[in-house]
């Protein structure tokens, strides 16, 4: 039965009220010209520390933003109360387009993909040469993962009082990564500080390295702020994860920033696309114009043996591209 007749108007229709006595929603969202340029430097369930201008506020991320992600590094755009006064609460209302990604998954097999950090442009890869000792495997994905995210590697070996660095080079003097080689009395005396602190000068550099091997130790020194540190289990040789979450600092000469994150036991490269990995190697990515439609670059019908074969790069070079190429089928421990 109609309950209207054909042509009614406005005043004959009766309207459900809104109980909840809120707006009605639309599509239309606002543009927040005004808002204010942001840093994150660290996320806590689910609150979010901005640096706006000298100033550190506290913010969520606004309803209209859905389900994108906010993480640490990331620039944002922050409307609402900015004085950092204590209980007071912004809101983040965009979020940046992103210079730069490091993600990582729990493993090979684990398609959810975690972002670590955003707009980095160094990865600092710590390990220890000792106590407990080097996961080259680890270092490997962690490269892949750097290599995939266009950020450049650095490599910090630390506890060089313990063990010498020459054999672990062996491995990576091929790839041309940069490294710095310090030891626990040189943390003390600030010399390594120093020599580490010369390389992420005018960048943001993510420090990443499993648990036990002075990393969050070398932040402090570097930052001159003190995070919790632990210690290496004298059974497992496995350290303790003191370091929680992610957290971005300043370098004192204010020329840089450091994001300390937390410890990791695995680095899955569900993520990667290994034909990604090539474009690291620029020695060899020519050599691959006559490879085989989807070339493993790890086959006998691939193109980069006889490149090399021919002079154009250095055979090294190819062994290093295959092996961690193949770290996704190894484990890190293996």
């Amino acid at each position: 039965m109609r309950r209207y007749g054909k042509h009614t108007d406005e005043d004959d229709v009766r309207v459900r009220p809104n109980r909840k006595g809120n707006r009605p929603r639309t599509t239309i969202r606002p543009k927040h010209e005004d808002a204010a340029e942001g840093f994150v430097l660290t996320v806590d369930r689910g609150r979010l520390t901005v640096l706006v201008e000298d100033r550190t506020v506290l913010a969520m991320k606004a309803r209209e933003l859905g389900r994108k992600g906010v993480v640490v590094g990331d620039r944002v755009a922050v409307v609402g109360d900015l004085s950092g006064a204590k209980d007071t609460l912004a809101r983040i209302v965009r979020v940046e387009t992103r210079s730069s990604v490091l993600r990582r998954t729990a493993d090979d097999d684990d398609p959810y993909e975690r972002v670590v950090v955003a707009n980095a442009d160094q990865l600092a890869i710590v390990t220890a040469l000792a106590d407990p000792e080097p996961r080259p495997r680890l270092i490997d994905r962690c490269l892949v993962a750097a290599y995939d995210a266009g950020l450049e590697p650095l490599l910090v070996l630390t506890k060089s009082d313990l063990a010498s660095a020459e054999t672990l080079m062996e491995s990576y003097g091929s790839l041309g990564t940069r490294y710095v080689v310090t030891s626990r009395d040189e943390l003390t005396e600030g010399t390594a500080a120093r020599q580490v602190r010369e390389q992420l000068e005018g960048r943001i550099t993510a420090f990443v390295g499993h648990s036990g091997v002075g990393k969050t130790t070398l932040v402090n020194a570097l930052v001159e702020r003190q995070r919790a540190t632990g210690h290496v289990n004298a059974v497992t040789g496995r350290g303790r994860h003191t370091t929680t979450s992610a957290l971005a600092l300043p370098l004192p000469d204010g020329t840089g920033w450091v994001i300390d994150t937390p410890g990791v036991r695995s680095f899955g490269l569900h993520h990667v696309d290994p034909s990604r990995v090539i474009h690291a190697f620029p020695d060899l990515e020519p050599g691959t114009e006559e490879c085989p439609r989807a070339c493993s670059h790890d086959e006998q019908d691939c193109a980069l043996d006889q490149w090399v074969a021919d002079g154009h790069a250095d055979p090294q070079r190819l062994y290093s591209l295959r092996r961690l190429l193949a770290t996704r089928e190894r484990r890190e421990g293996d």
